[in-house]
């Protein structure tokens, strides 16, 4: 009985060493650091593995966050070089690079940060008139990470950036600005009322301008074609009466010809220029003169004419 005490005595201890041990096993994750101190007295900042802590000597004093952070202040009460008093609220992202600075180097470290924030921003917009702090933002928010990096660089802190989320003038000086905004707005509409008008006016002249080109072309084409159309209409006319002249030649060629082949004598010669002259004193002519040699063959003619009518009768 009492070996079986004493089994069971040994078998709690064992459990409770275990316990202990398994206790003071520590795992720190990625991105993260351990502050550790030993009775009392910083000893080492653990990294990413497995640690073991001494039991009842060593402690883990703080756990750190290694990643960007970011810290959003309510908005603070600030007055410009003119005397006007906004209320700005500031985001710092900052990173802990020193985690034993962090842990040691101030008390309250976010409470500091803000209140070193507020200040900074004071003595930065206390010498800024109220339409430079407006349009500044850059500038406002550069001079701030400087300062505030500089200052917190014995903290262990590293200040990444810093913006102005808001800049909030008095309400009174939000509607002159409301206001002043509103007639800018309606400036631009009105410029760009008359730039439309001006264009609209432009492509209206331009429209006219190619109509009227159009018409002229048209007009000229249609003189070209019309000149075109006389000028072939005249040389076919002409080729017409060529060619007409060219086949009366060639018929009084013919004639003459076959003239000259019968052996006609003077009487046939005679007869055939009196029968030309009758052809033309059919035609427009208002005088003509008959040569003498003919005259005299033209009474014939009429006498010849008349037996030949009495003859048929």
């Amino acid at each position: 009985m009492p070996n079986f005490i004493s089994y069971i005595g040994i078998i709690i201890l064992i459990a409770l060493v275990l316990l202990v041990v398994v206790s003071n096993i520590q795992i720190v994750q990625q991105s993260r650091a351990y502050v550790v101190e030993r009775l009392g007295a910083y000893s080492a900042t653990w990294s990413v593995g497995l640690h073991f802590k001494i039991p009842f000597i060593e402690r883990v004093v703080k756990k750190v966050s290694l990643k960007e952070q970011v810290a959003d202040f309510d908005p603070q009460p600030v007055i410009t070089k003119d005397n006007v008093t906004m209320q700005i609220d500031t985001v710092i992202y900052f990173q802990i690079t020193d985690p034993k600075l962090y842990t040691y180097g101030v008390e309250r470290p976010m409470n500091a940060i803000e209140n070193l924030t507020a200040t900074t921003l004071r003595n930065i917009i206390g010498d800024m008139e109220l339409d430079q702090s407006l349009t500044s933002r850059d500038i406002i928010n550069a001079k701030m990470r400087s300062i505030l990096d500089e200052a917190t660089d014995p903290w262990g802190i590293k200040v990444n950036r810093v913006e102005l989320k808001n800049i909030l003038p008095p309400k009174e000086i939000q509607n002159a600005m409301e206001k002043q905004m509103k007639a800018e707005r309606e400036r631009r509409e009105s410029i760009l009322q008359a730039e439309g008008q001006k264009q609209s006016q432009i492509l209206v002249a331009e429209g006219e301008k190619q109509s009227m080109i159009l018409r002229a072309d048209a007009e000229k084409q249609a003189a070209i074609l019309k000149a075109e159309a006389e000028r072939e209409a005249a040389i076919l006319r002409a080729e017409g009466e060529a060619e007409a002249i060219l086949k009366t030649q060639t018929a009084l060629a013919d004639s003459i010809k076959l003239m000259n082949a019968a052996n006609p004598n003077d009487q046939v010669v005679k007869i055939r220029a009196l029968e030309a002259f009758q052809k033309a004193a059919d035609g427009q002519a208002t005088k003509i003169i008959v040569p003498s040699e003919i005259q005299g063959l033209a009474g014939l003619a009429a006498g010849f004419k008349g037996l030949l009518e009495n003859e048929k009768k």
